[in-house]
Formats: structure tokens, sequence, C-alpha cells
């Protein structure tokens, strides 16, 4: 609607056409006039009145003929139209009102039942306009909430894709370096080959190749189970990546694809928890004739860090004489035995209690190490 409303008056006589104008103007209406059907059909898609005060009878273009054309017209035919026609034969009006028409005046009309019409016919523009309004409003939500969904659908699909993606990556990789692929990106560049100082963490169980060898397969992938959940706890508590399983062995890296100052304190202080951790295992164990104990070596030193491994299989692998000797210490560690090396133990020697074993002559090394038990873990002050 407009504000004051418009309203256009179509007559082929001017005096008509006057009189309109004055006593609709004198209430407070905008007032457009046209002198025939041609001009005003052209007057309403130019101005879009309000309403339309349309003659039946005029030249050019008759007054029924502008109806059909303004209600054929998608942008006019919410416009009321009122026709007037000084004839009192009916078939003029029904043949109007069928055509389209909304209401009917008959010539000369009375000043109150013209106004009373045009207040009516109004007040049904405004409403359709409201209408029309909330239905746009209504569609341009559902357009947004369609372009919202859409949206959302998109993000979701790209979320799970990540989220299989980190989970397949999970299943292969160590947490730490999954994470960090998905992160960037891009894990090439993260899993180039590099050197680096680490600290590497070797643990196994005592007795378990003759366990394997007597018990039931599910005994044995059951023991496992129990023994992997136990460790893994600690490995995550103490943020290390697990490098690889080796059967009941299981190979734990600090300082690498994450930098810690401390790698050495972290490694300790998780193999002590690990220690305390299996005893309660060990004991459900030795109630079911299970002869099993758990031994754990810990070296320090430079190693070879990257992948390794073909197209559709990789690891991410620690290289070097680190990793060996960590192996050895272990294999020499009798059952609840922490053995570090002579660096491990530096790095952490005033937040321990350890005894020296001595020089043990590990498989690989051409002289012997010296080794080193941790007996109890301290820790940090406070």
């Amino acid at each position: 609607m407009h504000d004051p409303p418009r309203i256009l008056a179509v007559d082929d006589t001017p005096e008509n056409l006057e009189i309109l104008r004055m006593r609709l103007e004198a209430n407070g209406y905008e007032v457009a006039t046209a002198a025939d059907g041609e001009e005003g059909l052209a007057k309403a898609r130019e101005l879009t009145p309000d309403l339309i005060l349309l003659d039946i009878m005029m030249p050019k273009l008759d007054g029924i003929s502008v109806v059909r054309m303004l209600k054929h017209d998608q942008s006019l035919r919410s416009i009321p139209v009122i026709l007037v026609t000084a004839k009192a034969d009916t078939r003029d009006l029904v043949e109007g009102l069928d055509a389209g028409g909304d209401d009917y005046l008959t010539k000369p009309f009375e000043h109150r039942a013209l106004l009373a019409r045009v207040r009516s016919m109004l007040r049904q523009k405004a409403l359709h306009d409201t209408v029309a309004s909330q239905a746009k409003r209504l569609e341009d939500q559902a357009a947004q909430l369609s372009d919202w969904n859409r949206s959302l659908e998109q993000t979701v699909a790209e979320q799970v894709t990540e989220l299989e993606r980190m989970a397949r990556l999970r299943r292969f990789l160590p947490e730490q370096v999954a994470d960090l692929i998905v992160a960037a990106g891009n894990g090439d560049a993260l899993l180039q080959s590099h050197r680096r100082e680490v600290t590497v963490v070797f643990c196994d169980l005592r007795g378990f190749t003759a366990f394997a060898e007597t018990a039931e397969p599910e005994e044995v992938m059951t023991v496992l189970a129990e023994y992997h959940s136990c460790l893994g706890e600690q490995i995550v508590r103490h943020e290390g990546t697990l490098e690889r399983f080796v059967g009941d062995g299981i190979v734990v890296v600090f300082n690498d694809p994450l930098p810690c100052a401390d790698h050495s304190e972290r490694a300790v202080s998780m193999a002590a928890a690990m220690r305390d951790a299996i005893d309660g295992h060990s004991e459900r164990w030795r109630k079911r004739d299970y002869l099993l104990g758990f031994g754990i070596g810990i070296a320090r030193g430079h190693a070879t860090i990257g992948r390794i491994g073909f197209d559709r299989r990789s690891d991410y692998a620690v290289i070097g004489t680190v990793s060996n000797h960590a192996a050895r210490l272990c294999e020499a560690a009798k059952s609840r035995q922490i053995l570090v090396s002579q660096r491990v133990l530096g790095a952490v020697e005033s937040l321990v209690e350890s005894v020296l074993v001595g020089d043990l002559t590990l498989k690989g090394f051409r002289r012997p190490m010296p080794a080193y038990e941790i007996v109890r873990w301290f820790g940090r002050p406070g």
C-alpha cells in the first residue's frame, strides 16, 4: 500500500473524473486519472495504484476488456477494481464481475456509497499486501533455511570425512602424528625423514612366548587386550607416541613428533606408572595360572624418524641405535625391573631412586653398556 493510498480513476467523461478526484482527494487519497481504457491500462502499469475506479463504457478499450487484461497481468492482478457504469442493465455488471471486477457503483453515485466502497476495497488491498509480504518473508526465510541446511549438510559431510580420515589414521599411526597430519592438511612434510634426539621405551611381557605356545588362542588374545588397554592409558596420560606393537612388545617414543624438553623424565615416569598398573593384572593372571612378568628398557639418543612402507600401507618409525638399545635393555630386565641407559639416568637422577646394575653385554653392541635400575620414581616436588 502507498501512503496515502493511491487511486486511479478511469472515465471518458472529464466531469466525472473531476468529481471523483475532488471527492477522493478531500478524504486524503492520492488520485491519478485516465481518459480511456488504453490510457488507464498504461497508467496502471506505470503507477501500480492501490485501487482502480473503472468506467465500463469507454472508447478504444472498454472497461471489461481492461479488467480482463489487468487480471491476466501477474503484477497487477491483486489491484482491486470497482466498476462504474451509468447503466442499470445487470448484464454489464455480471460480465464485468465475471471478468475479475471486485465491486461496482452505478452512476450517478452517492458520495457516502463511493467512500464506503473505496474504504472496503482498500482494506482488502491492505490485507492482501500484508499476506503477500508475509508470504514473501516466509519464502525468503525458507530459502535462507534451505541455504543453511545445504551449508550445514556440507559442513557435516566434511566433518564426517575428517573424522573418518582421523579414525583411519589413528588405526595405523600414533595419535599425535595423526592429529598433526589432520591439522596440517598434508602429512607429507610432517612424515619426511628427520633426525632428532628422543627417549625410547621398550616393554614386554616375561614368559609370553611360553604362555602363547600352551594357552588357547582366545586366552592369548584376552591377555593381550588387557595388557594393551592397561599400558595404553599410561601412554596417553604421559603424552607418549606409540610407535609400534611387536607381539607382546610395545615401543613408545618421547620428543617426536611433539617436542618436549623433559622427554626422559616423562618416559621414566610412564614406565614407573606402567609397572604399578601391571601389578594388578599380574595378580589376576597368576590366579588363572598364567606365569607372566613385565620388564622395561629405556634409552636416549639420536634417531632417524619418519614414514616407512609403501603406497598402500605405511608406518611411522624410529630407526637407529637408540631403539635397539632400549629393546636390549628390556630383554635384560627381570620381571618388574626398569633398566635405563647412562644418558637417561643423567636426565632423571635427582628424581628417582636408582641402583647400578653394571655393564651389560647387549646383543648388537660391541662393548658392554652400563645399565641402571629405577627402583622408585619421586618426580619433581610440588
